[in-house]
Parts: C-alpha cells; structure tokens; sequence
C-alpha cells in the first residue's frame, strides 16, 4: 500500500515542484524524512540556483518496492530517497531495480551497521547513500542537492559524448555517401546504397526514402534497408498538410525543405499515426531529411532509431547536408540520362468539362475521337484527328453545339473512320500553359465518356511542377498516370530536330497545319487557299514556308 502526502493542500504548477519520492516501509522513518524537508527553504535555493524561481519541495511516499515503481512510472520525480530493506524486496537487488526503471538519481537510507552496503549501493549507481539514524536537515538537504546536481552534469556529459559521437558517425556516413555518388550509374542504385550505409550503423535502425506520387499528395516509399522492412506495407504518409498523416515529420520535410525530428514517437502528437507500427519496430525516434535542388523537391529520406532522442539540434545541419549531397548527385545523374537519352517523360490526365458534347457523344454512340495534333497559329488554335465508328453528320452535329469550336470540317473519309480539323478562335489557355512551361499535348482522346490527354515532357523536367500548373489551370483535371516512353517509339529521329531547331515558328506551324490538312494527300484533303486562310496569312507566304522547310528536310535526307 502507497500513500501520497504533499506538503500542500493546492495543487501548484509542477514546474515550480521540487519532486521527491520516499521508498520506506518504517512509518517513524518516513515521518522524520518529511519534518525534515517541511518548510526548507534552503534545499529549494540549492537546487533552483541557475533557474528562474525556486522549486518547492513535494514528497511522495511508497511503503512497498512495487507501489515506488509504479509511482516512478506514473509521474515524474528529480530525486528518490530509498530504503534499501523493503517488505518485497531487500538489500541492493530493491536498487537494481529501481535503477533499471529510471535515471532518476537515487540516495539509499541505510542503517548504521549497514554503511558498507551504503558504499556498494554508489558502486552500482547510487549517487550518495544516508544513515538513518545520523541524518539531520541540514545533511539531507545537502545530500538531496548533490546527488541531483551531479545526476545532471553525468546527463550533460552523456549528452555531450552522445552528440560528439552523432557527429563523427554522420560525418563518415557523409563520406561514404559522397563516395557512393561517384561510383554510382542509377538513382535507383544511389538511393539504395544511401539507406544501406546508414542502417550499417548501429545508431540507426531503418532507413527509406520516398517520393511524392505526382498524381496525388501520397508519398511512395522507393527503397529501404534495415529492420522491419514491412513497415511501409502498413502505413500511409502524405504531404498534404491538412490530413493527419501529412503533419509528420516526412510530410513537413517535404513541405518546408528542412530537416524534421521526432525525439520520442511515444509522445509526439504529429506521429500517432505510425506510432503503433513504429512501436511494434522498436522505432523510438526520427528524423526527415527532404532530398531538394533547387526548390526542386526529389523525395525525403526516413531514419529511424531505437533511442528516443537520438538526434539532436546539433546534428540537423549534417543531416541536411547528406540530404543535399543526394539532390545534387540526382540532378547530376538526370541530366546526363537526359543528354544520352531519347526518353520523354509522359502525363496522362482526365478533363471533366471539356467538349461535353463530343464525350456525351462518345457514351451515347460508343464511338472514339483521336487528336493527334495541335497548331497553335496566331489566329486560332487548329485541332486534327479522326473519329471512329460515327457518322460524319452527327459527330458535326455535336461539334456545333460544343462550346469554344466555331469550325469543323472532314478532310478524308474511310470506312468506319474519318479524319477532322476543329477550329478554335484562340488558343485555350491550357494549352498555352503546358507549352510555356516545356511541355506539348502529344494527344488527346474522347471515349467512353472520357476526355483524356497526354503531356509530354523532356526527362528531367519537374513532373510534380507541371502536374500542379495543369492542376491551377481548371479545377476539373485529374491527373491519372505517368510514365517513361522510348522517342524511338514515335519514329523521331533527325528529322524532329529539324523541325525543333532549323525551321521558324512561322515555317513550323505551316507545315504542321498542311501536313495534318492533308495538303500532301492526293487527293487533297485542303488547298493551299483554305490552309492559307486558317492560318491568316496570304496563299503566296504559305507557298514560301512550305517550300523552305521542304528544302531543309531535303537537304537533311539527300544532302551531305
């Protein structure tokens, strides 16, 4: 049985306590501790001596070993005062105890014959030990100080051998990471071998790095090393910052680009979401390092550790440095993929109020509509494509009523397909978005009920940034898919840097129009008179650009 005695009848701010806990079963013993400490000022100014006010002193009583325990389990306290011969439990074995339970610093109460027990107690980590029938106020005071005092400087020294050793150990992380990056040839492989390296230290237990899915505020999980791999089977981590597994450390790495830490998953609000998994892991405590070059944000790197507290203020800016190593061999690793590479990186995304009749018209008649190309010209916006499985008049008749088209004619018919231009007055300022920002629509399709259509960018480019310029445009655009596509696949070649490179905007948009017009078709699918006119512009200029880029594609193929 325990009983609580505070010197107070109000309950003060436990800030302004002094607390101290009495493991003693003799009742004349306990009550001759707490005469002694009722009303002393001094112990109050010994101990509040660097601080702002003095602690007053509050004892808590325990008669049994257990009921101490479990009063060190439940609430806190600077000092515990212990007998060391207990009803449940007697000689050192009751301090092993309660040092394994705490770090609170202890005195031991012993009995005049038992003094070389006294000496064995601080041997096994006491830090001071009182003969009961010796003990007066002033002794006890003065014990009580001392044992706090160097309890706290034994901290600071833990603490300070603990950072010293953090910094040591993540510098040579820092190098081996450094290393890795020259000898690496992937992203994928640099990721990897950064958590293997740190899950090879002790300090660290689980390491993962992952990335925002641009499709959505997730964050997919790439690679990891360590214990409890499957760990990532059972959460979810966003980096929205109004859902609750977006206020984290990984989401807020990611939102302000520094490094985040939790000290103790036990008792951090932000991480109850994960703290069950994290628990079930030994996972204590962690830290969020956003991998970022130039506000471009390539992920976030996850440690975990079994210590709470294991990282420090101090060693955030070397974190924050491997975070940066790993951005810059990224973009390095990128950008030389991208000069080698014919890759494009493609967005597919899904409108839901655009051309609304055409897609009704899709549902209704089962049928498909391809766009295939856009000419943005200085008058109007020319779509090209075909339609299958409809009759030219009505998919006519569902153009004219489809807001934004004021034109539409058929350029060549064949069985079940026919192939259109659609005229838009001006150019529709998503498009033009995509465009300014390095990006082209390669297509677009209508069926089923659906207007879908795919961007595509250079490798390299910021994806997640289009994705939210395209996104800020309409609220009705959701982005569905992204993907890497071989160039070879779209039979681009020299010729495409032709059209890139040596022709002029004029002589591009031109040739693009009379070659999707079907101006090159016998028969035509349009005259030079009514491209001509599409584009504004006289038939004779149209002569002029057609035939210069018709000679420097020549000179591509038949010259040197």
């Amino acid at each position: 049985m325990s009983e609580t005695e505070p010197n107070e009848t109000t309950a003060p701010d436990s800030a302004s306590l002094l607390r101290i806990l009495l493991i003693e079963d003799n009742p004349g013993d306990a009550r001759l501790i707490e005469e002694m400490l009722r009303d002393t000022a001094e112990l109050a100014r010994r101990v509040s001596a660097d601080e702002h006010e003095d602690r007053r002193p509050e004892l808590t009583h325990a008669n049994r070993l257990e009921d101490g325990l479990e009063r060190l389990r439940s609430e806190s306290a600077d000092v515990v005062l212990l007998d060391l011969n207990l009803p449940d439990s007697t000689g050192l074995e009751t301090l092993e105890r309660v040092d394994g339970e705490s770090d609170v610093p202890i005195v031991v109460l012993t009995g005049v014959r038992d003094q070389r027990i006294g000496v064995d107690a601080i041997q096994r980590g006491a830090q001071d030990f009182l003969v009961k029938d010796e003990v007066t106020s002033e002794l006890l005071v003065r014990t009580i100080y001392h044992a706090i005092e160097r309890a706290r400087q034994e901290r600071i020294r833990h603490r300070q051998r603990d950072q010293l050793e953090a910094f040591n150990r993540l510098n040579r992380i820092g190098h081996d990471v450094t290393h890795a990056v020259i000898t690496t040839e992937t992203r994928d492989e640099l990721e990897q071998r950064v958590c293997d390296r740190l899950v090879k230290s002790d300090a660290y237990r689980f390491a993962w790095i992952g990335e925002v899915n641009p499709g959505s505020d997730q964050v997919i999980p790439k690679v990891a090393a360590g214990v409890g791999e499957d760990y990532l089977e059972e959460i979810e981590v966003s980096a929205d910052a109004d859902d609750p597994t977006g206020q984290g450390p990984t989401g807020r790495a990611i939102r302000t680009g520094s490094v985040q830490i939790t000290t103790d998953v036990q008792t951090d609000p932000a991480f109850e979401p994960w703290r069950e998994q994290a628990t079930e892991r030994d996972y204590r405590s962690s830290a969020a390092v956003p991998i970022v070059h130039e506000d471009l944000v390539y992920g976030v790197l996850n440690l975990y550790s079994a210590r709470p507290r294991a990282f420090t203020e101090p060693e955030i800016p070397i974190l924050a440095r491997i975070g940066d190593v790993i951005a810059h061999a990224i973009t390095a690793i990128e950008r030389r993929d991208a000069l080698v590479s014919d890759t494009v990186v493609e967005l597919e995304f899904r409108l839901d109020e655009m051309a609304e009749p055409l897609v009704d018209l899709s549902a209704t008649e089962a049928c498909s509509i391809e766009i295939d190309q856009l000419v943005s010209g200085d008058e109007a916006l020319l779509a090209y494509g075909s339609a299958n499985d409809v009759s030219q008049e009505t998919f006519l008749e569902a153009v004219d009523r489809t807001p934004g088209i004021t034109d539409a004619r058929v350029l060549a018919a064949r069985r079940e397909t026919f192939e259109f231009e659609l005229v838009a007055p001006a150019a529709v300022s998503l498009f033009e978005t995509i465009a300014t920002h390095g990006g082209r629509v390669e297509s677009a399709t209508i069926a089923d009920g659906e207007f879908r259509f795919v961007v595509e960018l250079p490798r390299g480019r910021d994806t997640r940034q289009m994705v939210e310029l395209i996104q800020n445009e309409r609220d009705d655009i959701t982005h569905l898919a992204q993907r890497t596509t071989d160039r070879s696949d779209h039979a681009e070649s020299g010729a495409q840097s032709v059209l890139e490179d040596e022709l002029t905007e004029k002589q591009r948009v031109a040739l693009e129009t009379a070659y999707y017009a079907g101006y090159f078709d016998w028969p035509r699918g349009s005259t030079g008179e009514e491209i001509a006119d599409r584009l504004g512009i006289a038939p004779a200029t149209l002569n002029q650009h057609l035939r210069t880029a018709e000679r420097k594609f020549f000179d591509l193929v038949l010259g040197e």
